[in-house]
C-alpha cells in the first residue's frame, strides 16, 4: 500500500516507517516538526537504504493539504500528528484542542474529497480516563479523561466513529497505545523529547548520561506491590508493527474497530529503574515526590482483541526496552544534531 504518516518524523512514527517499509509498503511523510526534526528522516533512511519522501507542512492548511494528495495517490493513512505533552496541556489547552482537532477534520475532509478512505489513528489509553478495574478492554466505557490532551483524543476517536458510521466506505482503526519505550537496535533513531522529558524512560537515561542530577518518582504509597504506580510499557518496535498489522486490517474491512496496543503486564516505577540498572549497569539516582495530580495507581492493557483480530502481540521484554532506550540515548547524547 501507498500509505501517508502525518507527524511521521516524531518517535513512534519513524519506528512505524521502518516496519512498513520492511513490510513492502510506501511511505510519504508530511511533518511541520513543531516536535520533531527532519534528521530523523534521514537516520530511517539509513536503516531502510532508501530515502523517505516528505512535505513540511502543518496538516491543519488545507491548501498544503490539496497539494500532497493532488500530488500523490494513497490508499491509506496514518495520523500520528497532533500535540502530545499532557502537562502541557493542562496550561495550554486552546491550543491543544485547536491543533489536535483541526489537524483531523482538515485531514478528513481531504482524504474523502480525494477518495481515501482508510485511516488508521494514533489514539491513547489515555482516553479510559481513570479506570474502576484492570486490565483495560476495548469495550469499557471511557469515564472521562484527566487532562486536554486526552480530551483531544477522545473527541477525535468520536468524530472517526461517526465518519465511520455515516460512510460505509470508510475503514477506521483507533489504535490506543498504552507506554511506549525503547528504540530501534540500530540506536540510529529513538525518542528525542524537547527540554526536560515528560516520560519516565527518557528521563531515566538523561539521569543516567549525567544530564539531570536524578529522577523524581511521583508517588510510593499507592495501592500496588511497591507503592510506585503501575504501567504497561511496550518496546516501541512492537508498537510500530501493530500499525503495520492496523493497516492490512484497514486494507480489508469497512467500518471502525478499536484496539489496546499494549503487552498486558503492569510494571511499576521501580521495576523499571531496576530493570535499567541491573541491564546496563548504570545507578539510577532517584528521589520520592508526592503524587502528580491525575495519576492513577495502575493501568494497563488487555491486549486479546489485537491478538484474535490484527494477528499481533508484542513480542520484546522490558530488558528489551531498557537496553534499547540506554543504546539509543549512549550512541546520541545530544539527540538529532547535525551529524547524520
Amino acid at each position: 500500500m501507498r500509505i501517508l504518516l502525518t507527524g511521521g518524523a516524531g518517535y513512534i512514527a519513524t519506528h512505524t516507517i521502518v516496519e512498513l517499509c520492511n513490510a513492502g509498503h510506501d511511505v510519504t511523510v508530511v511533518d511541520n516538526f513543531c516536535n520533531s526534526q527532519p534528521a530523523a528522516l534521514k537516520r530511517v533512511a539509513r536503516i531502510i537504504g532508501r530515502e523517505v519522501p516528505y512535505y513540511e507542512a502543518d496538516v491543519a492548511d488545507s491548501a498544503a493539504m490539496e497539494r500532497i494528495f493532488s500530488e500523490n495517490t494513497f490508499d491509506a493513512v496514518i495520523h500520528f500528528a497532533g500535540l502530545k505533552a499532557v502537562g502541557e496541556s493542562v496550561h495550554q489547552p486552546l491550543r491543544y484542542y485547536r491543533n489536535n482537532l483541526d489537524a483531523t477534520l482538515t485531514l478528513c475532509e481531504t482524504m474523502a474529497k480525494h477518495g481515501c478512505k482508510r485511516l488508521v489513528f494514533s489514539s491513547s489509553a489515555t482516553v479510559y480516563g481513570v479506570p474502576d478495574e484492570v486490565p483495560l478492554r476495548e469495550d469499557m466505557f471511557c469515564k472521562g479523561c484527566t487532562n486536554p490532551y486526552g480530551w483531544t483524543k477522545y473527541m477525535i476517536e468520536k468524530i472517526l466513529m461517526g465518519i465511520a458510521e455515516a460512510d460505509p466506505d470508510w475503514s477506521v482503526v483507533l489504535l490506543r497505545y498504552f507506554n511506549p519505550i525503547g528504540a530501534h537496535e540500530s540506536g540510529l533513531i529513538g525518542e528525542n523529547p524537547n527540554g526536560i522529558p515528560n516520560n519516565l524512560m527518557p528521563y531515566i537515561t538523561q539521569v543516567a548520561a549525567g544530564h539531570l542530577e536524578k529522577l523524581s518518582v511521583f508517588g510510593n504509597d499507592y495501592e500496588t506491590p511497591d507503592g510506585t504506580g503501575v504501567r504497561d510499557y511496550i518496546h516501541v518496535m512492537d508498537l510500530a508493527a501493530g500499525h503495520v498489522a492496523a493497516c492490512d486490517y484497514a486494507g480489508c474491512h469497512s467500518g471502525c474497530e478499536i484496539f489496546n496496543l499494549g503487552t498486558g503486564i503492569g510494571y511499576s516505577v521501580m521495576d523499571i529503574i531496576n530493570t535499567f540498572e541491573r541491564v546496563n549497569h548504570i545507578p539510577i539516582p532517584y528521589v520520592i515526590a508526592p503524587r502528580r495530580d491525575g495519576d492513577v495507581a495502575a493501568c494497563y492493557a488487555d491486549p486479546t482483541k489485537a491478538k484474535e483480530v490484527l494477528g499481533w502481540q508484542a513480542k520484546r521484554s522490558l530488558e528489551d526496552m531498557c537496553r534499547d532506550a540506554w543504546h539509543w540515548q549512549s550512541l546520541n547524547p545530544d539527540g538529532y544534531s547535525d551529524k547524520q
